[in-house]
């Protein structure tokens, strides 16, 4: 597989546009998630029909996740599904989570690692709601600091609309990929935060620190980045796979596992490969598993797969 295929969603255009999500976040605020919601029902219309490339590669996923061939109804349900989230997050953000109906599971693994006081890594993916974490933070321990790290072009425009709406709750962002990258997630580890990554997708080129592996998701082989637990790794840090499944309505869950404890440094190089190698395919065969369980969740509208050269 060459390189540029590998991550496909890196060229993928964005389709947000500035205006729009500043009119759906007037809404939202104005008139209420109700109303709001009755809107999203247009816009996931729009785009099931309006967007050929996208609703292609929601098809290809869906037929793995559900195991027979997707609908029409299937293809609105998953855009509809990750507008809605989207439209949560400006709720989250602002702190309006009345409404929220939520359920929790694995709490008990987070006490666990924020008792040690020395931070961790929360693993998710493009799956659900990583925002949710942000609303149930008090629930779990007052002032939660949680950092995600990103590439900062990704999504520029709604991130930078999330941030005007909510100047003083907008997510704090340590950028990858900058020569301080390594040194401001240990600092932030170092005074008991949390750092956040989603690791369903790969880049062109990796680092040292990271490679691309191929394992088996969803009936057939795809690549993943070791570079997240490669990072665990070196700052001796334990990891936690976080989900924010979307259950519809007001409804949301939040779901805690283990993955993989750093924290002691393996005796050889080979031994510490394989402790990062299992990590990646526990971290695999957990995202499989919720995909099958919550199949509308993950939002990857891109050829994940690379099964079409057009």
């Amino acid at each position: 597989m060459d390189a540029p295929k590998a991550a496909t969603w890196a060229h993928e255009p964005e389709r947000s546009n500035a205006f729009a999500l500043r009119v759906m976040v007037w809404i939202a605020l104005r008139l209420g998630r109700r109303i709001a919601r009755g809107v999203l029902v247009l816009i996931a219309i729009y785009f099931v029909l309006a967007a050929p490339r996208p609703r292609r590669a929601s098809r290809a996923y869906l037929e793995r996740a559900l195991g027979r061939p997707a609908s029409w109804a299937d293809l609105y349900r998953h855009v509809h599904a990750f507008a809605a989230t989207i439209l949560d997050r400006v709720y989250f953000l602002r702190g309006h989570t009345r409404w929220l109906s939520l359920s929790s599971r694995g709490i008990d693994d987070l006490e666990a690692v924020l008792a040690r006081g020395r931070g961790g890594f929360l693993v998710g993916a493009h799956f659900g709601s990583f925002e949710l974490l942000r609303a149930a933070g008090l629930q779990v321990r007052g002032g939660l600091r949680i950092a995600m790290a990103m590439f900062p072009d990704n999504a520029r425009k709604i991130n930078a609309a999330l941030a005007a709406i909510a100047p003083d709750a907008a997510p704090e962002v340590i950028a990858l990929g900058r020569p301080e990258s390594m040194l401001a997630v240990r600092d932030f580890l170092d005074h008991g935060g949390l750092v956040g990554l989603l690791a369903d997708r790969s880049l062109p080129q990796e680092s040292e620190r990271g490679q691309r592996v191929r394992l088996p998701f969803l009936g057939r082989e795809a690549e993943f980045s070791d570079g997240p637990f490669r990072l665990a790794a070196l700052l001796r840090q334990p990891v936690v796979f976080m989900a924010g499944i979307y259950h519809g309505g007001s409804a949301y869950e939040m779901r805690m596992t283990p993955l993989a404890d750093f924290s002691e440094r393996p005796t050889d190089a080979g031994a510490r490969e394989q402790q990062i190698r299992q990590a990646l395919s526990a971290y695999v065969a957990h995202l499989e598993s919720l995909c099958r369980e919550a199949p509308y969740n993950w939002f990857n509208f891109y050829d994940f797969w690379c099964e079409s050269d057009t």
